[in-house]
């Protein structure tokens, strides 16, 4: 290992959480401003990648053991049935509802179904995302 192997590891550390985080921030404000499932999902792959260049398939692989496959199914469940829930309602598809709750340290904030919408949105992005990534860096 070389003195820069260990210098960008260790800010890769950092780094990988701040791109993280700020992938969760702009997920969560996506429904009132710029943002949402598309970007997080990005933001959320590039650290990935991020991680994927500072140390090895091999070692990511182990620290994060996700098969990003069954990821992208999960996503495309999530997004599809929040969309088609609406039917069993008798609205229109892509119908979304939300509601007010006071919630504990967050005080009273709307809840909606489009954030489930988004989460499967972002579950798909970062599992193709990371199967491009891999099948491309990949030495099979």
């Amino acid at each position: 290992m070389k003195n820069s192997d260990v210098i960008i590891q260790t800010a890769t550390k950092v780094v990988f959480f701040i791109i993280f985080l700020f992938a969760i921030h702009i997920f969560f404000a996506g429904h009132y401003t710029p943002g949402g499932g598309f970007v997080g999902g990005l933001l959320t792959a590039s650290a990935l990648v991020l991680l994927l260049l500072a140390f090895d398939i091999r070692t990511v692989s182990k620290a994060l053991p996700f098969n990003y496959t069954v990821i992208i199914g999960i996503g495309l469940i999530l997004a599809l049935g929040t969309a088609s829930a609406s039917i069993l309602f008798d609205v229109p598809f892509f119908t979304h509802a939300y509601d007010y709750f006071d919630l504990p340290l967050f005080g009273k904030t709307s809840l909606h179904s489009a954030m489930l919408f988004d989460l499967g949105v972002y579950l798909v992005v970062v599992g193709a995302t990371m199967n491009i990534i891999l099948s491309i860096g990949s030495d099979d």
